[in-house]
């Protein structure tokens, strides 16, 4: 008998007006684009942390794009288009074993295939969140 993975925590959502912003703390590493391009919505000094309202929902998007592990993510209730994968994929391997990747993606899990637009794959094979890279091994010493 095979035992199946125990079910993943869903990631967090906050509502805003014309976007809801989502969450997954298990695929953040922390590159700080939130925080750094929009700390009036991003402030992790701050509860809840993430406050879309304080934004136009089109810059809260913007930033979001910009996040390379994807953990944070969008869906547009204004009648915006939710985030447009980049075309072509694009794939870059950093010295740290970190594969970024930008595409229209279906991503094979231990909890079942995810559509995704941006990640971050473990190289080195130590994460403890397969197949998304969470810094666990060798390239614990990277940022």
């Amino acid at each position: 008998m095979t035992s199946q993975p125990p079910p993943r925590p869903a990631a967090r959502s906050y509502d805003g007006e014309g976007i809801v912003v989502g969450f997954d703390a298990h695929r953040c590493l922390h590159a700080a684009e939130c925080v750094t391009g929009l700390p009036a919505v991003f402030d992790v000094g701050r509860r809840p942390w993430i406050q879309p309202d304080n934004a136009p929902a089109d810059e809260v998007a913007g930033v979001i794009h910009r996040c390379p592990s994807g953990a944070l993510q969008y869906h547009r209730t204004d009648g915006m288009p939710d985030e447009v994968p980049d075309v072509p994929t694009h794939v870059s391997l950093h010295a740290d074993g970190v594969l970024h990747v930008r595409g229209d993606l279906e991503v094979a899990t231990p909890y079942g295939p995810r559509h995704e637009t941006r990640v971050m794959f473990c190289g080195c094979g130590a994460t403890g969140n397969t197949p998304y890279c969470d810094h666990s091994g060798p390239c614990a010493g990277h940022g």
